[in-house]
This record gives C-alpha cells, sequence and structure tokens, in this order.
C-alpha cells in the first residue's frame, strides 16, 4: 500500500481506460480544474447515487469550465452499460491496471466487512487545480450532498 498524496501535491499524471476504449489522464485537462471521484462499484445503490448526482450537476461543473471524471476499478464494458442503463453524463473510466492512479494516490486499500478482509477502492473525491495540483480531497465521502459540496468547493477555487 503506497503512502497517500496530499493537498499540494501534483495528481498522478497515470492513464486509465475509457468506457469507449480510449485513454485518459489528469495531463489531458492542463489548465483547467478537475474534479475526480472515486468510487467501489458500477451499480451499487451509494455508487449509483454518487453517479446520478454529479450527472445532475455535470452541466453546472462544464460551465463554470470545471471537468469531471468518476473512477473505480471496473472493467471499461460495465461502465459503458452503468452509464447507459442510468443515463449518466459524468465520464467514466477504468483504474483497473495494478500500479494505476488509485494505487499512486494510496486509495486502494485494505477494507473488511463481515470479518472478511479485501482490497477495495475508498470513496474519495480529488479536486485538482488548473495547475495540476491538488486544492482539496474528500476522505471516505458520505454521498448525500457531495456532488453539490464539490462542485461550490470547485468554483471558490
Amino acid at each position: 500500500m503506497s503512502e497517500r498524496i496530499g493537498v499540494g501535491e501534483a495528481f498522478p499524471d497515470i492513464a486509465m481506460t475509457t468506457p469507449d476504449g480510449g485513454s485518459v489522464k489528469a495531463s489531458d485537462f492542463a489548465g483547467r480544474k478537475l474534479v475526480v471521484f472515486f468510487y467501489p462499484k458500477d451499480d451499487t445503490p451509494g455508487c449509483t447515487t454518487e453517479n446520478k448526482d454529479f450527472s445532475s450537476l455535470h452541466a453546472d461543473f462544464e460551465a463554470a469550465g470545471i471537468a469531471v471524471l468518476g473512477v473505480s476499478k471496473d472493467p471499461p464494458k460495465k461502465h459503458l452499460k452503468f452509464a447507459e442503463k442510468h443515463a449518466l453524463t459524468a465520464p467514466l473510466a477504468s483504474d483497473a491496471e495494478e500500479g494505476g492512479v488509485s494505487d499512486a494516490l494510496g486509495i486502494w486499500t485494505e477494507k473488511s466487512m463481515y470479518g472478511r478482509t479485501y482490497m477495495g477502492m475508498e470513496r474519495t473525491t480529488y479536486l485538482v487545480g488548473a495547475d495540476g495540483k491538488i486544492a482539496q480531497i474528500w476522505n471516505k465521502v458520505k454521498v448525500k450532498d457531495h456532488a453539490a459540496q464539490v462542485l461550490a468547493a470547485a468554483k471558490a477555487l
């Protein structure tokens, strides 16, 4: 497990796969603010709500010049089905490779449920400034009202 990257540090510029099989990385958004929200799994209740909330505010983020990217370890094809099923407009990316962005950030971590330990994504959101440096981090995110809080913080940056 790697050390966590903090506020003021550069966001890792590691390529992730888009649902259409393309590639996306932080430097693709150089010169504009970027919100990257990491969530555990497509089509689970909290993750679906979080993605719908970011999608419902996607036009507001865009109008403010802020890019948004939702990331999980799910494969690109699963992201595509998830986005179509729920009419999601916030772009998604797959961080399935070992040594990927979530590993570099230290948020692919050991979790436990019902006495069983496993590796999983810690629900975390990063606000990256136009300079590519992390401006704010929300750890262990509670989904309710989160997207609106992130939008307000991003606009204030």
